[in-house]
């Protein structure tokens, strides 16, 4: 007769452990606020890696936001809206300090955030509501942690998972964030998904085994995870935000950092093979510099997977929003949608941790609900994440702190939206916090060009940098590079990115 070794048995198994490892860390605060409140609610909702470029409201050849689009037709919708970052970390801190990377210099999760961003970021500038938040992202906990004074509560991310992990939660308990990064990021490096040792693997293999077979048919594809060990169901985080909304003082400020729709792709099967016959084709595009070598095949294949994970949570969210409207939370609630950053699938470029910061990684979905809003608008004019701070302490009565970069949201900002406003994001995850950035991708966004520039890089090769131009108006997908034939433009954007650079850097250079 065959035996599942059950948790009880797995924790005796690992008795070799000190017992305080055991002990549950939670990051949580008292809930002392009264209830009846002023002011209104702020909820943000987060998908990561969800790219604005395979949004079928935006215009996308495959259906994969109908409840999104349903929606939209009460939001104010931003059409050329854009991250900080291309990446988790630098994306997330963005949107909530309200200033680029090269400003907060919080360019990887493993040298962190200027301190003085502890100080001035989204949650301690609302400190007459009760703040809230959950993210399944370790880089994106990682980053709550910076602002942790400022939360009252902060849901442990394991708690809304099928089951803790062995490593995260026996053996570095206190640093669970950080070890798991590290060691995500040291399987990405050598190309290797596989558990830390042979007799790990085992005991891996039999505590996982009863936490995932109960959920095989619902998702054929694998059950949606964090380094095949975190398991989780987005159902359960929706879940637990609808409970607690209901249940807050009021106002509160509710963050909601969900890891869907990036990968893995295991969507749930009511969407598995929804588009696997629709004879969509993208375009191939010529490989980039900086390729990581994916081919077209294998891309096409990776955003089939995407799509469909992107119909799940776009069911999710829908459901979400709806519980929220029945309830009549949304009466007194202003609900951001939004992310940290895109995902690609063309040019040898493989999802999102790479050198790119090419339009289906960097421009991101914001849809803002207002109060009690049945009314739909639409901004055309290039927005950033650094603006999302400002526009939220604009519409709840409160003052912008001269250090935000960004810029009252059009319309809520009661003028009209400038067309030549200029829009930058950094990939500068090499850099040192205190150094002048030396490698790095940079952006400029102004009127109808993008230009983006990559120096320092060694795959360079000493020729000096890469300088790539595009009229994204006339050319969306990027495929003219106009460099060479612009150049009153190129120069001209070219200086405005590099003073930007120069003076974020100055108080990090010799004299």
């Amino acid at each position: 007769m065959s035996h599942k070794l059950n948790r009880r048995e797995f924790l005796k198994l690992t008795g070799l452990l000190p017992l305080s490892y055991y002990i549950p860390h939670l990051i949580l605060k008292p809930e002392s606020f009264l209830q009846g409140g002023k002011g209104k609610n702020v909820i943000i909702v987060v998908f990561d890696a969800f790219s604005a470029r395979n949004l079928s409201f935006h215009g996308y050849q495959r259906e994969t936001t109908p409840n999104l689009t349903r929606l939209a037709e009460r939001a104010t919708v931003y059409h050329n809206h854009y991250s900080g970052s291309n990446f988790t970390y630098p994306g997330t801190a963005a949107l909530l300090t309200g200033t680029y990377p090269w400003t907060n210099r919080g360019f990887s999760p493993f040298i962190g955030i200027d301190q003085a961003y502890s100080e001035k970021n989204i949650f301690k500038l609302f400190n007459q509501h009760y703040r809230v938040i959950y993210t399944h992202n370790p880089v994106a906990q990682l980053l709550m942690k910076e602002f942790n004074t400022h939360i009252d509560k902060f849901k442990h991310r394991q708690e809304l998972f099928l089951g803790h992990d062995l490593i995260s939660d026996l053996l570095f308990r206190n640093d669970e964030d950080i070890a798991s990064v590290s060691w995500a990021q040291a399987m990405i490096r050598e190309g290797n998904r596989s558990t830390y040792s042979l007799f790990l693997s085992h005991l891996y293999n039999w505590y996982n085994q009863g936490k995932i077979e109960e959920f095989a048919e619902i998702f054929p594809r694998g059950i949606p995870n964090i380094r095949n060990d975190n398991f989780f169901l987005i159902e359960d985080a929706i879940d637990w935000i609808k409970e607690k909304a209901a249940q807050l003082p009021q106002p509160f400020l509710g963050y909601f950092h969900f890891l869907p729709p990036h990968d893995p792709y295991f969507t749930r099967i009511d969407f598995t093979d929804a588009f696997k016959v629709d004879g969509f084709e993208p375009i191939e595009k010529p490989e980039h510099l900086f390729t990581q070598g994916r081919t077209y095949i294998e891309s096409r294949k990776d955003r089939l997977w995407y799509d469909e994970f992107i119909l799940f949570v776009d069911a999710e969210f829908g459901r979400l929003y709806n519980d929220l409207a029945t309830n009549g939370i949304l009466d007194n609630t202003w609900l951001i949608f939004t992310s940290d950053h895109g995902e690609m699938f063309e040019r040898g470029f493989t999802k999102h941790y790479n050198e790119s910061l090419h339009q289906p990684v960097i421009q991101i979905p914001l849809l803002i609900f207002e109060p009690g809003g049945q009314t739909r608008k639409d901004v055309f004019t290039p927005t950033s994440a650094v603006d999302l701070l400002p526009t939220l302490l604009h519409i709840t009565d409160q003052e912008i702190p001269d250090w935000c970069e960004g810029e009252v949201l059009p319309p809520y900002n009661n003028s009209e939206p400038d067309p030549d406003r200029s829009i930058f994001a950094l990939e500068a995850k090499k850099n040192k916090m205190y150094q002048p950035v030396n490698t790095a991708t940079a952006m400029i966004v102004k009127g109808q060009y993008k230009l983006t520039y990559y120096f320092g890089y060694e795959k360079l090769n000493g020729r000096g940098p890469l300088i790539e131009l595009y009229n994204i108006q006339n050319d969306p997908e990027e495929l003219d590079n106009l460099f060479e034939t612009h150049t009153s433009i190129t120069n001209e954007l070219l200086d405005e990115l590099l003073a930007k650079l120069h003076a974020a850097d100055a108080p990090y250079s010799s004299s």
